[in-house]
């Protein structure tokens, strides 16, 4: 059974406050009890979703960064400081750090592994509101970011676009990748049609994405 806390706070009080690392999922029997609505992020090994996920609580070392590809192997579940997780005190939101997609290196069996663990909880939580799923504004979509975008849609979860690193590229090209990649996703039914543009280096579209985020678990 869901349950969403009464007076739910806005983007500017929910993100100002400390956030702390809460688990980290290897398999689905370690998920935490559903409660409070979750929003989970996606994308390739070397995207930058930790920075990212830093870069939205304002917090550098909550999510960890590393250099090597696939170093996120677990579901990791990010909550705002301070509630106990009990009923009548549970999180407003929780963010969901998803194991990278597209690495090279790893063994096969652990990349497996990974994979199965994403998919039976994109299948089985029905407090995820929705999956915000990173491409690099450098890279543009590829061809496993459109297969994780074919699952979504397959699996029917709501899913917005977040391109990263947009500071890398030069501002003239900004608006051809936009209007690009809102072209490749018009058509797909579970995509949300806006694509939010950041920079964790930068802080470029971070309270954009922070209020996308409060849409989407409020709505």
């Amino acid at each position: 059974m869901n349950e969403t806390p009464p007076n739910a706070p806005d983007a500017a009080t929910l993100f100002a406050r400390p956030w702390v690392f809460i688990r980290g999922v290897p398999a689905m029997k370690f998920l935490p009890p559903e409660g409070p609505p979750e929003v989970a992020f996606a994308g390739r090994s070397n995207v930058g979703k930790s920075s990212l996920i830093n870069a939205l609580v304002r917090q550098k070392g909550l999510a960890r960064t590393s250099n090597t590809p696939g170093r996120t192997q677990e579901l990791n579940y990010f909550v705002p400081d301070g509630f106990s997780g009990q009923a009548g005190d549970l999180p407003p939101l929780a963010l969901v750090d998803m194991p990278g997609y597209g690495f090279a290196k790893a063994p096969k069996a652990q990349v497996k592994k990974w994979t199965e663990l994403v998919f039976d909880y994109l299948r089985g939580r029905s407090t995820l509101k929705r999956v915000y799923v990173l491409i690099d504004a450098r890279h543009g979509l590829k061809a496993n970011d459109e297969d994780v975008l074919k699952l979504l849609d397959t699996a029917a979860v709501s899913y917005q676009i977040v391109l990263t690193k947009i500071d890398k590229i030069k501002t003239a090209g900004i608006d051809r990748l936009l209007r690009e990649t809102d072209e490749r996703i018009r058509k797909r039914p579970a995509a949300f049609p806006h694509i939010v543009a950041t920079s964790s280096e930068k802080s470029i579209g971070m309270d954009e994405l922070r209020q996308a985020i409060m849409d989407a678990t409020q709505s």
